[in-house]
């Protein structure tokens, strides 16, 4: 089975490695090939997978908008996110999916199932491609706010105009108004690059309440600022390597619609992101 990766930079992404571990455990030859390309590159690079024959590939920043023009067609979550990072080849179709919301979802309620049950708040930092999905895929859980607080309001609120749901309730907040209500969050969700090669926190966390879960999708460094903060005040904190598991989980059960564990790989991939810190 051929997979693969499309993205700039991508050299030193773990996707092969996870990639392998689960073929492995569908027994099932394959390789996991990476397609790094320049955005001049990217309509050769799209032809150059065709001619590869790949069962589907993974797509990453910064081309999950750009690639849907090359597609033949795309999954109601992907169209309504308006970005995708999972591809399948069907019957000759490449169809869009994005499996990072769902992904999202899927890790946190694994290890803090607890914020599923009851009215809960939600704070989203960042409006950004990553929000997207996670934004929408919240809104599809049974939260009381889902809130967005982002430097620039108006990417605020077209991340806002993706929820098309009655039960959850949405508002865009500044960083300020975040920082004054923090203590009314249940769960606070990092979703910007801020973090990944600074140590600088994007928010400040003071007033926070223990109980409170600050997840950071960030896993290079896999404890980020932002996290080592809200874990000094006692909170409970949530890596983002999780994420990066699941999603692909996700994507490869796409490919095979075979059903694979992230549990054997998470503890090996947090020893592999320690040591490269």
């Amino acid at each position: 089975m051929k997979l693969g990766l499309i993205g700039y930079p991508i050299k030193h992404s773990l996707s092969p490695w996870i990639h392998k571990q689960f073929l492995q455990q569908i027994n099932q030859k394959g390789q996991y090939k990476l397609y790094e390309t320049s955005d001049i590159e990217l309509p050769e690079t799209i032809e150059k997978i065709k001619q590869d024959d790949l069962r589907g590939y993974n797509v990453t920043v910064p081309y999950k908008q750009a690639i849907i023009p090359y597609l033949d067609e795309l999954d109601i979550y992907a169209e309504k996110i308006g970005a995708v990072n999972t591809v399948v080849c069907d019957n000759g179709k490449w169809i869009g999916y994005n499996t990072d919301g769902l992904g999202y979802i899927q890790a946190v309620k694994a290890d803090y199932p607890e914020l599923f049950t009851g009215k809960k708040n939600v704070l989203v930092i960042g409006a950004g491609g990553a929000a997207r999905g996670i934004f929408y895929a919240l809104c599809q859980e049974s939260f009381e706010r889902v809130d967005i607080a982002n430097r620039t309001i108006e990417k605020a609120m077209t991340l806002k105009s993706l929820n098309q749901t009655k039960q959850v309730k949405t508002n865009c907040v500044t960083f300020e108004e975040a920082e004054k209500n923090i203590d009314n969050y249940h769960l606070i969700i990092q979703t910007t690059s801020v973090g990944m090669n600074e140590d600088v926190a994007i928010l400040s966390l003071d007033n926070l309440l223990h109980e409170t879960v600050v997840s950071d999708i960030v896993y290079q460094p896999l404890l980020t600022t932002f996290l080592r903060e809200a874990r000094d005040q006692g909170a409970k904190i949530h890596q983002g390597h999780t994420m990066l598991l699941n999603q692909a989980k996700l994507a490869f059960q796409k490919w095979t619609g075979k059903k694979v564990s992230v549990n054997p790989l998470r503890y090996n991939l947090e020893q592999q992101l320690k040591k490269d810190e």
